[in-house]
């Protein structure tokens, strides 16, 4: 029986696709593409380098770079090789790659320049198991470490025989890839994922969403997480699809227009930002085009909301849709470089179902995933035809989800962690029979379908000793398009408030008392909906945004709470200095 691991199906593209476009990647101002066979080509000889530079099976590597070829090269080549790689946040700081690098005892590293490698050399005495460092194509020669060239140059002593004995000793309960978490509340651990993990959530991600032919995608989010990674390395290996890597996050909207991707998947903040732009465009259309746009939103409402439900589309308004698509919609689509887009997902945290809407009234509908690193990425997901707003989708086929009595989702699958890297205490608090404790609250709907409410250590009880989850309050003040982050405080007070940054696309549009009549209308709204103690008193708007570099927000773009409260301690003060 021929073996399932993402190293075998990897081998196989050569064999099936070998003259199909595996990756391009921008030289020279030109995209290059590279075949299956040669990038296969590639992995191979990069992974007869590692045994050549003494990497033992369950040897790790860590990498600390942007999304490049040689990112996914090197991972592969550690799984062929029987080893793990631990991906590195490109914005960790020398402390925080230092952790890493050490905690998961790295034999390599690859780094992508020379502001990443003095991030490793700056503690490298301290780093006992680390024995070579490699820098990718084009970084600058340093004596400290060896350039990607003269690393491939080390396979000349190991053959063929000798990496496919390490392919044959793979396991399927072996660990393939460390997950270190972005440590919204202490340092990062390990997340251990095995070859089976990976194997068999790429798979069933690919029966839910649909196989199709000529797969394109455009890799741009940091391959540190597991949801770009099945994105970039796992999902493109078992289907021999073809990734663009994208040259930088500013020039995503001109690599989107390059590439016009069939699949994409952002981040919140990704959709968000796109939505303020795009919101600030229509509403200067003026005159018939007005209309013309109003009339073309309404008909994609009402045609994705039949498609979500998976209810047929009346002949007219099938009519309405394709002069719409003809006249307005199909060019929209062209000018993003979403016009091939079939699958469009966001995931990571949650999304405001305004957001959601809108790109639907533009026929993109966006499809909400849920999950987390220790499940190897989704728990549910909403698909065509079974998609509910403000929902996260009905759990994956495969995979078990419950309620516990506190209102903690718990999962279990063959998706479901090895537990954590050298940390048996938190692996025993977080693995239970065999259940992963998600840390998130939630509920069924009566069709099935898992609501998110709440972060279980993010809970705010008050004075009064209510329980409130702040999530979904602040996604609700989000929903206003000149809020860029909602922080609602509360715990141990005896009323909450929040404090509010103002999206940088938008920021320029009201400002002082406008402003703040404009925020505080949104809070009004949002207050309505909720009970007595749960609405937001006051608010405080921030003079800036946060950020990844001030400490504010984790790599992944989720709101790191502690810190937010230590830097602001003077402005959430002052808004308790009085009684509400």
């Amino acid at each position: 029986m021929a073996r399932d691991t993402i190293t075998h199906r990897l081998l196989s593209q050569a064999v099936e696709k070998p003259s199909t476009i595996a990756y391009q990647a921008k030289v020279n101002d030109r995209w290059q593409p590279t075949t299956w066979r040669v990038f296969v080509d590639q992995i191979r000889t990069a992974a007869r380098d590692l045994i050549g530079l003494g990497f033992a099976r369950g040897a790790k590597v860590a990498i600390l770079g942007f999304n490049r070829p040689e990112w996914v090269i090197l991972d592969h080549a550690s799984m062929m090789a029987g080893g793990a790689c631990a991906g590195i946040y490109t914005t960790c700081s020398a402390d925080e790659v230092h952790y890493i690098v050490d905690h998961s005892e790295a034999h390599v590293v690859l780094v992508e320049d020379a502001g990443q490698l003095a991030k490793v050399l700056s503690r490298r005495s301290e780093l006992p198991h680390l024995k070579h460092i490699v820098l990718m194509r084009g970084a600058a020669a340093s004596p400290d470490a060896l350039s990607w060239e003269d690393f491939l140059a080390r396979a000349e002593g190991v053959t063929e025989q000798t990496l496919d004995a390490r392919i044959d000793a793979i396991e399927d309960a072996d660990l393939a890839t460390l997950i270190y978490t972005s440590g919204t509340t202490g340092p990062p651990k390990g997340v251990m994922l095995s070859h089976e993990n990976l194997a068999w959530t790429s798979r069933t991600l690919i029966a839910v969403g649909g196989k199709r032919d000529e797969e394109v995608s455009l890799s741009y989010l940091p391959l540190s997480h597991i949801a770009e990674q099945m994105a970039t390395i796992h999902m493109p290996a078992s289907v021999g699809s073809t990734v663009f890597f994208a040259e930088s996050l500013e020039k995503i909207a001109d690599n989107l227009k390059d590439c016009r991707p069939t699949v994409f998947f952002g981040v919140p903040r990704i959709w968000e930002k796109f939505h303020a732009v795009l919101a600030q465009k229509l509403g200067a259309v003026t005159g018939v085009k007005k209309r013309l746009v109003a009339w073309a939103r309404k008909v994609c409402t009402e045609v994705n909301a039949l498609r979500d439900r998976s209810q047929p589309i009346p002949r007219r308004l099938g009519v309405q849709y394709a002069i719409v698509h003809r006249l307005v919609i199909g060019k929209l689509k062209v000018a993003l470089g979403f016009d091939r887009a079939a699958v469009l997902i966001s995931g990571a945290a949650p999304i405001a179902p305004d957001v959601l809407q809108f790109f639907a009234s533009l026929d993109l509908p966006i499809r909400e995933i849920y999950g987390q690193s220790e499940d190897t990425g989704p728990t549910s997901y909403n698909l065509p035809g079974k998609t509910r707003l403000g929902s996260v989708g009905p759990p994956l086929p495969g995979i078990e989800v419950k309620i516990a009595q506190d209102g903690e989702i718990l999962v279990r699958g063959p998706n479901v962690f090895l537990g954590y890297y050298k940390e048996p205490e938190a692996t025993a608090e977080s693995l239970k029979d065999g259940w992963l404790s998600s840390g998130d609250l939630g509920a069924f709907d009566h069709d099935g379908f898992l609501t998110i409410t709440g972060r279980k250590k993010e809970i705010i009880i008050t004075a009064g000793g209510k329980n409130i989850a702040p999530k979904n309050i602040e996604a609700a003040i989000k929903e206003s398009p000149l809020v860029g982050e909602a922080v609602v405080i509360g715990d141990r007070r005896k009323f909450l408030t929040c404090l509010i940054t103002i999206d940088d696309t938008v920021a320029n549009l009201l400002v002082g008392n406008e402003l703040r009549t404009a925020i505080q209308s949104q809070i009004d709204v949002v207050n309505k909906s909720l009970a007595r103690v749960e609405q937001v008193k006051k608010f405080a708007i921030l003079g800036k945004p946060f950020g990844i570099d001030t400490g504010e927000l984790t790599p992944t773009l989720k709101i790191k709470r502690k810190v937010v409260a230590q830097l602001y301690a003077r402005e959430i003060e002052a808004m308790y200095a009085e009684e509400a």
